[in-house]
């Protein structure tokens, strides 16, 4: 499927990536923080120093971000009207309440969102980055509004929009937004050697995604694509013990540590994509000659022209991160462990993208997450080697992967011819 670059006015990245691009009826924009690449943080997106107690920085900072998503929509011919999915990276989660002040300014009907607490963003002093997929409205295409049973959010979102055959829902957490986490999501306190608090709160968090997959004319069984976001990787064994019993084909999925999520005491959120029952397609499983994980999900899915690939780290999944992948002990001043393990990883994401019929020249979004942010010119050197036509890319501070020593995580969407 053709790839159209999108050119807006918004400020140009310093980095290998690109601002936008549509493919088919489809918009996937790059995260965008509150920088003009030039001076780090505008003086317009900051208070002034004489000025300490007038306007707010996290609300100076969205509005700067959303005009510049606004622009970058615009101009491929769609706009903030019909963004379907959006993911908001706070490096604190103290600034939400200001965040979303300014957020639902923007947003008539606003769109599912995923909002989540990282380590740091690449430029310094910026406190959000927006990360936003959406359609370009041509021949009568618009998205529905998905409501279920399931609790209504406090914040300024949906549960899900549909969109052409596909479904974005809005990442979930355990609460029932009335007293925080409800007790079926916890151990009872009389009973604190029976269950476990992130089985309890992952069932309660896929029971309600059930309901909203199947409100969407769907099922889990049609989700294409998954990240789970964890307040502690300590508690993945537990959450993996019960994702198992929902998927019988488990979808692609990418695992990251997070600082925090919005409800206090919840410990995951997961984000999903999927495709409704009457479309008449079904997904194919993509399986390659790259290490197969050790936990339950699948490498990649393709539906219809989309590539949904799992994230992919530094590992064999049999000695952790193999010896191609990080330097030698007895020549340490010799190459670069980020080098090693970003050309590990997109060497693998190569063989994935070519089993499923694609390459990475295909890739239409990709997101980044780094354990720590200081490795990334090391990753972008790299980075720039497999990429004609660098895909929008949004960047992240993570807490953690989950296999140890690892440095990035690669999370890519392509299409196919």
């Amino acid at each position: 499927m053709t790839i159209k670059v999108v050119k807006s006015g918004a400020p140009r990245p310093l980095a290998n990536y690109n601002e936008a691009f549509v493919v088919g009826d489809l918009v996937f924009a790059a995260g965008q923080l509150a920088s003009d690449f030039k001076t780090g943080i505008p003086p317009e997106a900051r208070k002034q120093e004489g000025f300490p107690f007038y306007g707010s920085d996290i609300e100076l900072q969205t509005t700067y971000v959303l005009e510049n998503l606004k622009r970058t929509f615009e101009a491929a011919g769609s706009s903030l009207d019909h963004v379907v999915k959006a993911q908001v990276f706070l490096t604190d989660l103290a600034n939400f309440h200001g965040f979303d002040t300014v957020w639902k300014r923007y947003f008539k009907v606003p769109p599912p969102r995923t909002t989540i607490g990282c380590t740091g963003l690449l430029v310094a002093g910026t406190l959000v980055e927006i990360d936003l997929i959406g359609y370009v409205p041509r021949s009568g295409l618009k998205h529905d509004v998905v409501t279920s049973s399931i609790p209504r959010p406090l914040a300024n979102y949906n549960e899900a929009f549909t969109v052409g055959d596909l479904v974005f829902a809005a990442g979930q957490l355990a609460s029932d937004f009335k007293t925080g986490v409800p007790p079926e999501a916890r151990k009872g306190t009389g009973f604190p050697f029976y269950g476990s608090d992130i089985e309890l709160q992952t069932a309660y968090i896929l029971e309600n995604l059930k309901k909203t997959f199947e409100a969407a004319g769907s099922s889990l069984d049609q989700v294409l694509k998954a990240q789970v976001f964890l307040t502690d990787l300590d508690h993945f064994h537990g959450f993996d013990s019960v994702w198992k019993r929902y998927f019988k084909v488990p979808p692609p999925r990418t695992t990251i540590g997070c600082t925090g999520l919005l409800v206090a005491d919840t410990l995951v959120e997961i984000d999903l994509i999927g495709y409704r029952s009457g479309s008449g397609r079904k997904h194919e499983v993509v399986k390659s000659a790259a290490p197969r994980p050790l936990a339950h999900y699948s490498e990649g899915f393709t539906f219809g022209s989309h590539v949904f690939a799992a994230g992919q780290i530094a590992s064999d999944y049999r000695t952790g991160v193999p010896p191609e992948a990080r330097k030698q002990k007895g020549f340490p001043f010799y190459g670069s462990d980020i080098e090693l393990q970003t050309a590990y990883v997109l060497d693998n994401l190569k063989k994935t993208f070519e089993a499923a019929g694609s390459s990475l020249d295909q890739v239409v979004k990709a997101q980044v997450f780094l354990t720590d942010l200081k490795n990334f010119h090391g990753f972008d050197t790299v980075w720039k080697r497999y990429f004609k036509q660098p895909p929008p890319r949004t960047t992240i501070g993570c807490t953690g992967l989950l296999v140890a020593d690892t440095l990035v995580e690669i999370d890519l969407i392509g299409t196919k011819s």
